[in-house]
């Protein structure tokens, strides 16, 4: 019987019918799969790097770095790109309203000091 494919294969296209044995060679994934998966789940990378001499702290630099899909990244809470202005519409309208508050607050600063020297 030549020309019948009767390999089955998963959604990325690695067969599935091989045998489930301990002694078959693991299966591999390829960078798109790697990558889908980081994606999908996130990943965490965290390091500190700190030098020191004679027992006098020079220098510390802490890194932490997650990489996620957008989607994971909101379902983790990280959302910061919504509300930097220099990345979102709506993270100018934050800063406009956070110029109004500061004006505000130096106006009523001011008011309090001119009735508290009266």
């Amino acid at each position: 019987m030549t020309g019948v494919n009767t390999a089955t294969t998963d959604r990325y296209g690695h067969r599935t019918d091989r045998d489930p044995s301990p002694w078959a060679a693991p299966a591999t994934a390829s960078l798109a799969d790697v990558l889908e998966r980081v994606l999908d789940k996130g990943i965490v990378i965290v390091g500190d790097v700190k030098i020191d001499l004679l027992d006098i702290e020079l220098l510390t630099i802490r890194l932490r770095l997650f990489i996620s899909s957008v989607e994971t990244a909101r379902k983790a809470g990280v959302d910061w790109w919504e509300t930097d202005p220099a990345l979102s519409s709506t993270g100018a309208l934050h800063e406009a309203e956070r110029q109004q508050l500061l004006e505000r607050v130096a106006q009523l600063e001011q008011l309090v000091g001119e009735s508290a020297g009266a």
